[in-house]
C-alpha cells in the first residue's frame, strides 16, 4: 500500500511532464507555420502556456524542438498512410492521401527547406521518421497499382518529387485548406492515361486512341508487359524486338487481301 501510495507523485509528475511536452509541441507547430524557425523559444513557451524553463527541459535547443516537431508531422503522415491502407478501394486511398499531403503542407514549408539544408543541424530523429514515411507510402502506392488506379512506372522518388511541385503550386496560388485546382491536375498525372484522348465530333476527325503509334502505351499490346520509360525520347510501344516484328507481321497480314 505505502509503495502505490510513494509511486503516485511520480506518475501524476510525469503525467505533467508528458502533458507540457505535447503542448509545447503542439504550439511550435503552429508557430513555425506562422512564422517560420526563426520564432523564439520564449514566444513557444509564451503560446503553450508554460514557463520557459519547461520548453528548455524537454527541449535544450532549438534544433532539438525542430526536430521534434519535424518527426512528429513525419510520423503523423506515415500513420496517415498506413491508416489509407486498409480502405477497400486502394486507388481512392491514394489519392485521398496524396491531396491531404498537399493541402497541409505549405505551412510548414519552411521547416521543410531547412530539412533540406545543408547546415548541419541534428537529423537522427528525421532519418528514422523519414524511412517510416517512406514504406508506409510504397505500400499504399503499391496497392493503388496492382488496383490499376495509377500508373506502373511511377515510383515513390516521383510521387515525392511530385509533391514538392503541388506544394510550390499551393504556395504560388496562395490556397490554404484545400488542394488547389492545378495542384490536382499534376496529382491526375499518376492516374493511367485513358483509352481515347480526342473524342471526334465531326464525321471526318482523326481518331486519337491509344492505337496511334505516338499516344503512348504502358503495356506491350502483344504479350501485356508493362512498359518501362527511361525519360527520354518516344515512350516505347513493346517491351521487345520480338514483340514488334510479331506485330508488324499482324498488320501485314491483316492488310493482304
Amino acid at each position: 500500500m505505502t509503495a502505490s501510495v510513494d509511486a503516485a507523485p511520480g506518475t501524476a509528475a510525469r503525467a505533467d511532464a508528458r502533458r507540457n511536452r505535447a503542448l509545447v509541441l503542439a504550439a511550435a507547430q503552429r508557430a513555425f507555420a506562422e512564422r517560420g524557425p526563426t520564432v523564439s523559444l520564449a514566444e513557444v513557451a509564451r503560446r503553450a502556456g508554460v514557463g520557459a524553463g519547461t520548453v528548455y527541459r524537454h527541449f535544450p535547443t532549438k534544433s532539438d524542438l525542430l526536430e521534434a516537431v519535424l518527426q512528429q508531422r513525419i510520423d503523423r503522415l506515415a500513420k496517415l498512410a498506413a491508416d489509407y491502407l486498409g480502405s477497400p478501394d486502394p486507388g481512392v486511398a491514394f489519392f485521398e492521401f496524396c491531396t491531404e499531403v498537399v493541402a497541409s503542407t505549405p505551412g510548414n514549408q519552411a521547416l521543410c527547406d531547412l530539412v533540406q539544408s545543408d547546415d548541419g543541424w541534428p537529423r537522427a530523429l528525421l532519418m528514422s521518421a523519414g524511412a517510416r514515411f517512406h514504406r508506409a507510402l510504397e505500400a499504399l502506392l503499391l496497392a493503388a497499382q496492382r488496383h490499376g488506379a495509377v500508373r506502373d512506372d511511377i515510383a515513390v522518388p516521383d510521387v515525392l518529387a511530385i509533391f514538392t511541385g503541388c506544394v510550390a503550386i499551393q504556395r504560388l496560388q496562395q490556397t490554404t485548406g484545400r488542394i488547389d485546382r492545378t495542384a490536382a491536375i499534376v496529382l491526375d498525372a499518376m492516374r493511367p492515361p485513358s483509352d481515347v484522348t480526342n473524342h471526334p465530333t465531326e464525321p471526318n476527325a482523326r481518331n486519337e486512341s491509344t492505337s496511334r503509334n505516338e499516344t503512348p502505351q504502358h503495356r506491350c499490346p502483344i504479350c501485356d508487359t508493362a512498359l518501362r520509360h527511361t525519360g527520354t525520347g518516344r515512350r516505347p510501344r513493346y517491351c521487345s524486338s520480338a514483340c514488334r516484328q510479331k506485330a508488324h507481321r499482324q498488320r501485314t497480314a491483316a492488310r493482304r487481301p
